[in-house]
């Protein structure tokens, strides 16, 4: 395994993380007397194989169903010292509900503290006020951190950029230490966050590579193709750990043969220099075949927020997907993004585009070069990516 400073926490940090969102029994909290045996067993190995190749950081949240109590039948097992742990509590408008969850997962986690935790899933605005007002989610974090409860604390976020930046941006009580954020090769707008980051000394955690990252566990033909001599989840492993201001990426093992592609990646990473630049420009040239170079480019700019759209469309995620299926024909991946619209909440806004052909869309496109194919492309979008809605993991 190899290891990264994580910003200012001067933790050694395993450059894949062990997630806890995949192996637990049911997204739904549940007694653990209701989680079947193998389940559990496939649990236990599942640590046990992360901690043989030297991922000792182990993330969960309170959000992730069963895992958490799950996992506090394993924990404490293992000598407390060898182990990284986070997990992750959302922020709430009453910072006494904050903490009182953050003692509950204490009690399902087994431990008498942790080494992370994250406010999580400050996603709006709203969100960000919960966490950095004064009084707020943050100072009741940090005064855990006082109690000896915590060690480090940070933010996970799926939100806009700007929000992104304001959370890395606050000072006040310390600020936060780390951040869990997207960012791969499919999906790039955060690097001004990560930078941002960087220069205040942050962690830099990548949620979901292998997922939200494109499904990368089973990658198109185009994708095989275009990454050759790679697979598609390893060239986004090292797209990412190439760069030293990202510390790790988190590897969801839904058991302990999941491990095994993603950490083939360690042997690459001294010719990430040589192997990325060449898989990135044939990818590049796949977009500017399937879509133009110039619209590649530049298809969100003057974009409004989907908030400023008539009927709430995501214009700029719809658009994004459809270039997805257009040039790497990533259809399963485009369908349950984009099914997700009208239906993920704060986690991925916004409608899809399904009344898009009685709404006028002149005023809010005024700014965009694109302002008159927009409509078209929405509409070829949602014949080709339309299905029975989705829910998000949690919701399921």
């Amino acid at each position: 395994m190899k290891y990264r400073r994580f910003g200012r926490t001067e933790l050694q940090m395993p450059v894949f993380s062990c997630g806890g969102m995949r192996y637990q029994f049911k997204w739904q909290d549940v007694p653990l007397d209701e989680v079947p045996p193998e389940n559990q067993a496939n649990l236990e190995a599942t640590i046990r194989r992360s901690l043989e190749l030297g991922i000792h950081h182990i993330e969960t949240a309170r959000g992730y169903g069963s895992s958490e109590r799950q996992l506090g039948l394993v924990l404490p097992k293992i000598p407390r010292d060898q182990l990284i742990v986070q997990t992750k509590i959302a922020p709430t408008a009453n910072p006494g509900d904050f903490v009182d969850d953050f003692h509950d997962s204490m009690s399902r986690l087994q431990l008498d503290y942790v080494d992370l935790l994250a406010l999580h899933g400050v996603n709006t605005h709203q969100h960000l006020y919960w966490a950095t007002r004064k009084g707020g989610c943050l100072d009741a974090a940090r005064q855990l951190v006082d109690q000896g409860k915590v060690r480090f604390v940070g933010f996970s976020t799926h939100g806009p950029r700007e929000v992104i930046q304001a959370a890395i941006e606050h000072d006040d009580s310390g600020g936060f230490d780390y951040v869990n954020l997207h960012w791969y090769y499919i999906c790039q707008r955060n690097w001004p966050a990560i930078e941002a980051a960087h220069q205040r000394d942050m962690g830099v955690f990548i949620i979901s590579p292998a997922d939200k990252g494109g499904m990368l566990y089973r990658p198109t033909k185009q994708l095989i193709e275009l990454c050759d001599p790679l697979h598609p989840l390893v060239f986004n492993c090292l797209f990412c750990l190439r760069r030293p201001e990202v510390h790790t990426l988190s590897l969801g093992a839904s058991c302990p043969g999941d491990f095994d592609l993603q950490c083939s990646t360690l042997n690459l990473l001294d010719q990430a220099d040589e192997l990325v630049p060449t898989i990135v420009k044939r990818l590049e040239q796949a977009l500017d075949q399937a879509v133009g170079s110039d619209i590649r480019r530049r298809f969100e700019e003057g974009l409004p927020g989907w908030s400023d759209t008539p009927g709430h469309i995501n214009i700029g995620a719809i658009l994004w997907l459809r270039q997805l299926l257009l040039a790497f024909d990533m259809r399963e991946y485009a369908q349950m993004r984009y099914n997700l619209l009208g239906h993920g909440g704060h986690w991925f806004p916004g409608l899809n585009a399904q009344l898009c052909q009685q709404l006028d869309f002149t005023a809010c496109l005024a700014n965009s070069p694109y302002r008159d194919q927009i409509p078209a492309w929405l509409l070829d979008a949602h014949q080709q990516l339309y299905q029975a809605p989705k829910q998000r993991l949690s919701q399921s």
